[in-house]
């Protein structure tokens, strides 16, 4: 069978629980139509999103590779991957909420609190709760880019935040949880807590007044005395407490997170790249090579990123998992402007750019999604 790595239907190798298989992991049609319909409403209109994450939970998206005692298919997490990047092709907005969801979803399944995984998955995979990722901070702290913005300190039963999250994604007004990692005012002992949507103490700010991806519920939270307790009332706040030591959790968590992300810049650049192909019913011969030197690339990236997840070797290799996620950010910024050439003064007429606009905004997008490309630089300068 040929070796092919698409997303949109398409196959993919992938492990389940008993072994190697080749399978298709499809995106379901009615969805597919749904985000094509409206996919520049959810980049620009804030409202267009209220029933997106609704519509991932029914395609039953959120437990694609994630294990069977989790919930989940059994699948390897490449299979999660294929997933992202084909949302990605249609409406990174889309792409970005499952990321959120589904990284979430991981770090629940993962919590030694086995009783907090189960009160929380089956929400989460339903999609009746919203997983918010409030690691960016934790992210930057890890690498020595940024202190920790949450303070934890000792309560009678358990602890309190204190704080602020400035870049959550996925704060649903039905309700959400956020991830967030927390210590003393100098990072010593951080954890990694869920925070529900009704703690006392836990505000959200109004969505960021973003230039894209508007349809994300995406905006900051501020914590005032948030208490993190147990369910005994007793210890650092086991109920709600994700992991006891984040500089253990957060760098066994990161491949999957970061690998997700890339996922987001694939299925762009193959948006852009398709989008050039039909522009002028073929692309000029002066741009073809470029075109499928971008693709062989892409394939190549998806096959070695899937497979780094799927066996774990990607753990042992962050400067490459690190070079993966900057080389998504250029392949999708290089097959836009791909697009842009094919288009010619088409791009830049309302109602006549085939989408690139949306496309345009974002690849920009995919530049500052934590990790940065700075970050990312900066740490692949040091390593």
């Amino acid at each position: 069978m040929e070796d092919v790595f698409r997303y949109d239907g398409a196959l993919i190798d992938t492990r389940t629980d008993d072994g190697m298989t080749e399978t298709t992991v499809p995106l379901d049609g009615a969805l597919t139509s749904w985000l094509k319909e409206r996919a520049d409403a959810l980049d620009t209109q804030a409202a267009a999103g209220a029933d997106l994450l609704a519509r991932l939970a029914e395609a039953d998206l959120f437990g694609i590779g994630l294990a069977r005692d989790a919930g989940g298919d059994g699948r390897a997490p490449g299979a999660a991957l294929a997933i992202v990047a084909g949302l990605a092709e249609h409406s990174l907005s889309a792409a970005f909420v499952f990321w959120a969801q589904r990284a979430c979803i991981e770090c629940i399944s993962r919590s030694p609190d086995a009783a907090l995984s189960a009160r929380l998955l089956p929400a989460l995979l339903r999609g009746t709760l919203a997983g918010a990722p409030g690691l960016s901070n934790a992210m930057k702290f890890l690498g020595g880019l940024d202190r920790l913005r949450v303070a934890a300190a000792p309560a009678m039963q358990g602890v309190r935040l204190a704080g602020e999250v400035s870049w959550a994604t996925n704060l649903h007004p039905q309700g959400f949880v956020t991830l967030l990692a927390a210590g003393n005012v100098e990072g010593a002992g951080a954890a990694v807590y869920a925070v529900p949507h009704g703690a006392p103490g836990l505000a959200r700010v109004p969505d960021l007044d973003l230039n894209a991806l508007r349809g994300t519920q995406t905006g900051a939270l501020r914590l005032d005395g948030v208490p993190v307790q147990s369910a005994t009332g007793a210890g650092s706040g086991g109920a709600w407490c994700v992991h006891p030591d984040a500089r253990t959790f957060l760098p066994a968590v990161r491949p999957l997170f970061v690998g997700l992300q890339c996922g987001l810049g694939h299925g762009l650049a193959r948006a852009a790249l398709a989008a050039a192909h039909a522009a002028s019913g073929g692309l000029p011969a002066v741009l073809a090579g470029e075109a499928a030197a971008l693709g062989a690339q892409l394939d190549a990236d998806a096959r070695t990123l899937a497979s780094g997840i799927d066996d774990g070797s990607l753990r042992t290799r962050p400067r490459d998992l690190l070079a993966l996620r900057v080389r998504m950010v250029e392949l999708a910024d290089a097959a836009v402007r791909l697009e842009l050439q094919a288009l010619g003064g088409r791009a830049l007429l309302r109602g006549q750019d085939a989408g690139f606009g949306r496309r345009r905004r974002e690849a920009a997008f995919l530049a500052v999604v934590t990790p940065t490309l700075v970050q990312l630089k900066t740490d692949l300068a040091r390593t």
